[in-house]
């Protein structure tokens, strides 16, 4: 009798059956009449300020740039970005407004960028001038320091912060493919940032960028984003991590290749946007 044929063994599916999160794709009309007609609620605010932070690299500054060229509907890079350095391209505390259009009119919310966080107490941003900056301490154009934080006595040191220098929306940004070997120092940090801003009341979300890289079936198509199970696994490892809720961190792909925008890439963006607009609308008017 001869030898019993094995059968192949079908490999996991990398995707689920269905999104696990719903988004509104090829409606991003949606998201965009709400980041449109958004206006603060508190007389004296001009802007809602978003801080983001992480790691060196992992497209803080590419996002603004995104927001930047969804919003203008063509693309525009205003914000500096490196895309070879893992090192922090950002040196310094810089504000950025968007434009709405008309001359001199901008959307009522701005990006903060700032130094990246390394491994290592003389590199990268240091979590106290992170912590100065979410209190509002820290003017525009301070040049930061790696391994020196920013004292009461230098010119950079701002001793009166009104509600317009103060963050009101802290948002973690990581890169997908840099989370599975991210330093232990490094997240340490990133949890002291949270726990800082968790004290302040800030609320804080997260972005996941950099997801077509780190996962094919997304890089094939970007609506695979919320059936892909490895994505789904990066986010459940960014919330043990971080301890921020699941529901709160945005899988996003920046702008980084394409010259034209696009509606798929645009759709997970302003999604991200308007999450951060929420909480901090909600965070103002808990004030």
């Amino acid at each position: 009798m001869g030898a019993l044929k094995s059968r192949p063994v079908k490999a996991d599916s990398p995707t689920f059956s269905q999104e696990w999160r719903k988004i509104p794709w090829g409606d991003k009309e949606k998201y965009l009449k709400t980041v449109k007609e958004y206006y603060p609620q508190k007389d004296e605010l001009k802007a809602l300020r978003i801080l983001l932070h992480g790691p060196a690299g992992s497209g803080k500054s590419s996002f603004i740039n995104s927001v930047d060229s969804v919003l203008k509907g063509r693309m525009a890079g205003r914000a500096l970005a490196d895309a070879i350095s893992q090192d922090s391209f950002t040196i310094k505390y810089g504000t950025y407004k968007i434009s709405k259009g008309g001359p001199g009119t901008f959307y009522p919310f701005v990006f903060t960028d700032i130094m990246g966080l390394e491994k290592g107490s003389s590199r990268g941003v240091g979590v106290d001038d992170i912590k100065l900056a979410m209190e509002g301490h820290v003017k525009e154009g301070y040049k930061f320091s790696p391994g020196a934080p920013l004292s009461e006595k230098e010119e950079g040191y701002n001793k009166d912060p009104r509600v317009n220098d103060r963050v009101h929306v802290l948002v973690c940004v990581i890169s997908a493919t840099t989370l599975n070997i991210l330093p232990v120092e490094t997240a340490r940090k990133m949890r002291d940032v949270r726990i800082a801003a968790s004290n302040m009341g800030i609320p804080q979300l997260a972005l996941l960028t950099k997801i077509d890289e780190a996962c094919t079936e997304v890089n094939s198509n970007l609506k695979n984003v919320y059936k892909s199970k490895y994505v789904k696994q990066l986010m459940e490892r960014l919330n043990v991590l971080l301890g921020i809720p699941m529901n709160c961190i945005f899988p996003v792909k920046n702008y980084h290749e394409e010259i034209d925008t696009d509606d798929d890439i645009d759709t997970l963006i302003l999604c991200a946007l308007t999450h951060m607009i929420h909480y901090g609308e909600d965070f103002l008017n808990n004030q």
